[in-house]
């Protein structure tokens, strides 16, 4: 039977990565709201603190941990703690991306190696690491964070569009070897989200009237618009959704 309690996530303990702003911090919010505790990460302590502060001021049940998705030993490390210290970690979000923007020809190996890491890699050491604890009791939700460039490219994203890309199928197969053990694994392709990252473009009159046009919803996202889809992955309501993403993205996917 479906009913609210399908989508509560009372008693269930999240990790979100890189959530200490933008896309991040909505998600961490969303699912602290359906009733999740959430463990923030970020690796500045400082604003992780002030974005934690915030969110346990509105009555969110919200921790905050700092380490370096891209170290694979300080994420092993750190997942063991919390799940020592804070509990069993229930969901994962592997949020914690950048871009570099440049020219195909004009990249720089360095920015190359930098989107690589922490878009992609990352989700290996952190998504490694949370399952073989989810292993051992036969039960979890992962949710990577795609993107539409996961499908489609634009000028100048070679190095992120290739992780995004990568992330797709990363995710098919993690759902593939995790889902026979009881851990689902998805992931949510966002739009064009008006963040701190993209407010250069939400500002340039030519590229948003552009987007705004060639988006079916006419109009940016929201990083409120992501949290529904999280909270559903997360959920009961989900229970036989694995290795799928789910574009929130005003059907820019949808159309030419």
């Amino acid at each position: 039977m479906i009913n609210a309690n399908t989508f509560r996530l009372d008693g269930r303990i999240a990790l979100v990565t890189g959530s200490s702003a933008g896309i991040g911090k909505a998600l961490a919010r969303g699912l602290a709201q359906a009733g999740a505790s959430v463990i923030l990460n970020g690796r500045d302590r400082h604003k992780l603190e002030a974005t934690r502060a915030q969110l346990t001021s509105e009555g969110l049940a919200v921790q905050a941990r700092a380490f370096d998705v891209t170290d694979a030993d300080n994420a092993a490390t750190a997942v063991d703690a919390i799940e020592r210290e804070i509990g069993a970690i229930d969901i994962l979000i592997n949020n914690a991306g950048i871009t570099r923007r440049a020219p195909f020809q004009d990249l720089q190996r360095e920015q190359w190696r930098e989107v690589m890491s922490t878009n992609l890699d990352s989700i290996f050491y952190v998504g490694q690491a949370v399952s073989r604890h989810m292993l051992t009791r036969k039960r979890g939700r992962i949710i990577n964070i795609c993107s539409v460039m996961s499908e489609l490219a634009r000028p100048t994203t070679a190095p992120y569009t290739a992780t995004k890309g990568a992330l797709k199928m990363l995710t098919k197969a993690m759902a593939t070897d995790l889902s026979p053990h009881g851990i689902n694994v998805n992931g949510i392709g966002p739009g064009y989200i008006k963040t701190e990252l993209t407010q250069a473009l939400v500002d340039d009159p030519t590229f948003s009237n552009w987007l705004i046009a060639r988006t079916p919803s006419r109009r940016w996202g929201e990083v409120e618009d992501l949290m529904g889809a999280a909270v559903f992955l997360a959920s009961d309501a989900a229970n036989f959704v694995n290795g799928h993403i789910l574009y929130v993205d005003g059907g820019v996917t949808a159309t030419l």
